[in-house]
């Protein structure tokens, strides 16, 4: 029996009625199931059972159906009478054919409305995505939430954060393992500096070690002043001041001043013994400046009274070991300068010195052409010398060429007059024409005893 074959009634041997399903009750119903009543079933039952079915509550609370169909299978059999079975029969046709007119109507303007539902739903759904398309191409639509998107952004944050914090890591532990290396270089520099500062002030050390073990080894060879010797120096001081008694009157500046004349005496030696003759113009041995010009002063001028000398003026007759300034300067280009001598000589040569021009200041302050005169002076008799009662005794000319200490010899007549004053009387220098230095100037002669 198929599935379009409707349920009809039908009689057993034990008087129950079954249904069976009509092929026009329902289309949409694959299979029906048809429930057998077992006793007697009531119209509106069949008529349910035939167009849509029993359901399970319904039977259950008749509480008389013995068993369900599946399908078309037939479970068990119902007992009706002849009567009822046509009644049923011709119900149910009625229904049906009022059902289904009643569906033909109801089916088009149904299926043309759903239709055209569909239709339009399809279209919006087609819109909708022509329109994301094209935002989502255009850049305007993203495909996450805003929660979705921010979080990503806090992890492409945290992740740029995390690599910046690894390069900012990675470079300061270079700059420390740079910073440590070179501080380990700049130690073992300062350690290796002031170890060869400290090898050469060792060195040093040692180096004046053995100049002062020689020195002492000298000041053993040397021989000291003995006890004898220092009293016989303390003798002397004491008859040169006129003291009397004991030596506590003596003090430290006779002392110095007793070393001081004992020094000059051998720098007279030196310079007599440098020349190979005696000068009798030495301020340490008793000569000394009588009368000079005018002098210069730092660019101002002295002017002497009748017998007022300069205090430099002393510097002319003394040593001066070369050295640049100590002399005495004379304003302008010519000038004079009277020299009593420590005794009266028989004049033979007299000597003038400059600086040398290696290292002098300024060597056109040095004379050039001079004369020397010479007279005899007593106690008693006027400084002032008339020039003209002055024997000339020579005309020289100063030569920066040659030596700085260069001597002339002086003019010698038949019958030489002895002379205690002598006059330097220069009359030009080497172009300067505000000053005149003279730094050392020495008489040379025989005294008239020793002549004769």
């Amino acid at each position: 029996m198929s599935a379009s074959t409707a349920a009809i009634p039908t009689a057993n041997t034990n008087g129950n009625r079954a249904l069976s399903l009509d092929s026009h009750s329902s289309q949409d119903v694959r299979r029906r199931t048809v429930v057998v009543a077992k006793k007697k079933a009531s119209p509106e039952i069949l008529a349910e059972g035939g167009i849509n079915g029993v359901s399970e509550d319904k039977i259950a609370g008749k509480k008389d159906l013995s068993h369900t169909i599946r399908g078309e299978s037939v479970l068990g059999k119902s007992k009706y009478s002849s009567e009822a079975r046509k009644d049923v029969v011709a119900s149910e046709a009625g229904e049906r054919r009022k059902k289904t007119s009643t569906k033909q109507e109801k089916a088009k303007w149904v299926t043309a409305l759903s239709v055209l539902v569909k239709l339009c739903l399809l279209i919006s759904a087609i819109a909708w995505m022509g329109q994301l398309v094209w935002r989502w191409q255009n850049g305007e639509l993203s495909f996450t939430t805003p929660d979705m998107e921010s979080r990503l952004s806090k992890v492409e944050g945290f992740k740029k954060t995390a690599k910046m914090l690894q390069v900012q890591l990675d470079i300061l532990d270079k700059k420390l393992g740079n910073e440590i290396d070179k501080t380990k270089r700049d130690i073992t520099k300062q350690f290796e500096a002031k170890a060869n500062e400290l090898e050469k002030k060792m060195k040093t050390l040692e180096d004046k070690t053995g100049k002062l073990d020689r020195s002492i080894i000298e000041l053993r060879d040397m021989g000291f002043l003995t006890k004898k010797e220092f009293e016989e120096i303390l003798s002397q001081i004491k008859e040169k001041k006129g003291l009397a008694g004991t030596y506590d009157d003596i003090t430290l500046d006779d002392i110095m001043l007793y070393a001081k004349e004992i020094v000059e005496i051998e720098i007279a030696r030196h310079s007599a013994d440098g020349l190979g003759m005696v000068d009798y113009a030495l301020g340490s041995g008793g000569a000394k400046v009588a009368r000079h010009s005018e002098s210069f002063m730092n660019g101002k001028t002295y002017m002497p009274g009748r017998s007022s000398v300069h205090a430099t003026a002393q510097k002319m007759l003394e040593p001066s070991f070369g050295q640049p300034g100590e002399c005495f300067a004379l304003k302008g280009s010519s000038g004079f300068v009277d020299v009593k001598l420590r005794t009266g000589i028989i004049p033979e040569a007299v000597t003038l010195e400059h600086v040398d021009k290696s290292v002098a200041y300024d060597s056109s302050s040095a004379p050039k052409n001079f004369q020397v005169r010479g007279w005899y002076q007593g106690s008693h008799d006027d400084s002032d010398k008339d020039s003209n009662a002055m024997a000339t005794l020579g005309e020289f000319s100063y030569n920066l060429d040659n030596s700085n200490a260069q001597t002339f010899q002086l003019e010698r007549s038949a019958n030489p007059q002895a002379v205690n004053m002598v006059r330097f009387d220069f009359s030009s220098n080497h172009g300067n024409p505000e000053l005149t230095c003279i730094y050392r100037f020495r008489v040379h002669g025989t005294e008239p005893g020793l002549l004769s």
